[in-house]
């Protein structure tokens, strides 16, 4: 069980959702919360309803010169969560370019900024926490998802990667992936989302991943069988299923 009193976390992409709701948990655990995002009015009001410490310390994933000078302005960290991301659904048919690029700038380019921001301190130190957030939608491909499964599939590897260099290190790295939240982003959808998360549920889970040494949580556990299951499938019955379903 990690002890998280008075240990400093950054939190970037904080300011709702899922963000918001795990600097509620760690808040509560006693940890002081950076809280991280580009709109300032909305990581003030996140802050103003933790019960602990917090600062806010506004900062742009998609700019690394405003990464940098967030990582600055946080100082001495104990750990970074990264939780920023975006989303549009969208078939190849109806590539949008910008969003694409959005999609894989902010939320994987956006999370190699924020390590890179953090990771030679915490190498220096032999000390740190480094936790980034996949997705389910990131084990194989899937109809509509063209840019945001790439991306979380790109955050997921980065994780996976960092893991095995850091492991016998002093410096953790962890990956949660999680399937559907009730956010902004997933009222874009048109399509039925099952086992369908509050922010506050998937805090729960993310937050529980967080106080062990495990290096990966997936879930709703029964929802992640079908993602990780579906890797050992043929392509011919995998994309069928999806084309069923999609």
């Amino acid at each position: 069980m990690r002890d998280w009193t008075g240990k400093r976390y950054w939190l970037v992409g904080a300011s709702e959702g899922l963000g918001a709701a795990l600097a509620r948990k760690l808040s509560a655990a006693g940890a002081v919360v950076i809280l991280s995002a580009r709109s300032e009015d909305k990581l003030a009001k996140v802050a103003a309803g933790l019960p602990g410490r917090s600062e806010v310390v506004p900062c742009d994933v998609s700019d690394r010169a405003s990464v940098e000078a967030a990582a600055k302005a946080a100082g001495r960290i104990d750990g970074m969560v990264f939780l920023a991301g975006v989303y549009w659904p969208q078939a190849a048919q109806d590539w949008n370019a910008e969003q694409v690029e959005a999609m894989c700038d902010v939320n994987f380019t956006g999370a190699a900024r924020a390590v890179g921001a953090v990771i030679g301190d915490m190498v220096a130190r032999d000390e740190g926490h480094i936790v980034l957030t996949g997705s389910l939608s990131g084990f194989r491909g899937l109809p509509g998802a063209t840019g945001y499964g790439a991306s979380k599939a790109g955050v997921m590897w980065l994780a996976e990667g960092m893991h095995a260099d850091l492991r016998k290190t002093g410096v953790t790295v962890q990956v949660a992936n999680p399937g559907f939240i009730e956010t902004r982003l997933t009222e874009k959808n048109d399509f039925d989302m099952p086992f369908l998360m509050t922010p506050e549920a998937a805090a729960q889970q993310m937050f529980e991943l967080m106080c062990t040494d495990r290096f990966k949580l997936s879930f709703p556990t029964v929802f992640s069988l079908l993602f990780r299951g579906g890797q050992f499938l043929p392509d011919w019955l995998w994309y069928g299923m999806m084309a069923r379903t999609g």
